[in-house]
C-alpha cells in the first residue's frame, strides 16, 4: 500500500491539521502508466481514533494497512483532538470537527484522491470516541455511507438528561458539560445532533440508515452494560443492526485489530488477493 500523510490549513477546524490516508498499491504485473490513468475510483473506509488519540493510531497499533491492502480500499484518518467529533465554536477561534468532516474532509478527499463519492462504496468505523463519532455520522448524515461500524461505544439516550449528571467528578463529565455549554444550554443540546439516540429512534424501521453493527469486548466495564440497554431499546424498535462481542477483552487495542476485520466482513468487502509484499 501507499501510505500518505497530508498537512493543510483547514477552514472548520481553524488551524493546520494532519491526516493520514491508505492508498492501494501498483500491483507488479501492471504499468505504472496504465496504473495511474485508469481513473478507476475505489471504495473509502473513515476511520476514526479515540480520546487521547490522532490519526496514526490505528496506523500504529493496528494491522489496518494489511486489510486495506487485502480488500483494495482506501483507509482515511483524520485527528479531532478529545473533540468527540462535535462542533467546538467557543474553542479558541473555534473547533468545527462536526462540520469539517463532512463539508471539508469528505469533498477533498473525494475531488483530490481517486475515491468514489457513491453511498455503496463507503463505510465508516471508529472507537470508543470515534465510535460516538462513527453513529453520529451515520445517524445525521444516512445517505453518506453503506455502513457503519461502532466500536466500544454505545449511544445515550440524553433526553433524560439533568444538570445534576453533568457535574460529576470524571473526565468525560467535564466533557460533556462543556459539549451542553457550547451547544447554548441543556435543552439546546438534547435537541442537537448530539442526541444520537433520539435520532435513531426516528429512522429505526424506516430503511435510511446505514447497515450498522456494534461491536464490543464483553470484559469492557465503560461500555458492556450500555450497549446491552441500548440493544434491549432498539431491537424493541424494529432497527437493523448486528451485534458482535467477545468474552476475555476490554477496552483495548487487542480487541480493535481483531473488530475491524470483522467489520470489514461485515461491510461486504472482498479479498482481492493483493499483496503489500
Amino acid at each position: 500500500m501507499a501510505v500518505l500523510q497530508m498537512n493543510f490549513e483547514s477552514q472548520y477546524l481553524k488551524s493546520n491539521h494532519e491526516i493520514t490516508v491508505i492508498l492501494p498499491n501498483k500491483p507488479r504485473e501492471v504499468s505504472a502508466r496504465d496504473f495511474y490513468e485508469s481513473a478507476k475510483k475505489y471504495k473509502v473506509l473513515w476511520l476514526l481514533h479515540g480520546t487521547f488519540g490522532d490519526h496514526t493510531d490505528w496506523i500504529r497499533r493496528t494491522n489496518i494497512e494489511l486489510y486495506a491492502c487485502e480488500k483494495d480500499l482506501i483507509v482515511v484518518m483524520p485527528s479531532a483532538l478529545n473533540s468527540n467529533y462535535s462542533n467546538w465554536d467557543k474553542a479558541m477561534m473555534g473547533y468545527g470537527m462536526y462540520d469539517y468532516f463532512t463539508e471539508e474532509l469528505m469533498p477533498m478527499v473525494y475531488n483530490w484522491l481517486p475515491a468514489s463519492s457513491k453511498r455503496e462504496d463507503n463505510f465508516i468505523a471508529g472507537l470508543s470516541m470515534g465510535g460516538r463519532g462513527t453513529i453520529k455520522f451515520a445517524a445525521n448524515y444516512p445517505e453518506k455511507f453503506a455502513a457503519a461500524a461502532v466500536l466500544s461505544a454505545a449511544p445515550v439516550d440524553f433526553s433524560s438528561l439533568t444538570e445534576e449528571e453533568l457535574y460529576k467528578d470524571d473526565m468525560f463529565a467535564r466533557r460533556l458539560l462543556s459539549m451542553v455549554e457550547n451547544a447554548g444550554g441543556l435543552e439546546t443540546f438534547i435537541q442537537s445532533e448530539e442526541n444520537v439516540w433520539d435520532r435513531l429512534d426516528k429512522l429505526a424501521g424506516t430503511g435510511q440508515l446505514p447497515r450498522l453493527l456494534f461491536a464490543c469486548g464483553e470484559d469492557d466495564t465503560m461500555i458492556w452494560e450500555n450497549l446491552k440497554l441500548f440493544k434491549a431499546h432498539f431491537d424493541k424498535t424494529g432497527m437493523d443492526a448486528s451485534y458482535w462481542s467477545l468474552e476475555g477483552y476490554g477496552h483495548e487495542w487487542r480487541f480493535w485489530d481483531l473488530a475491524i476485520q470483522h467489520a470489514l466482513e461485515f461491510f461486504g468487502l472482498e479479498d482481492v488477493g493483493a499483496s503489500p509484499y
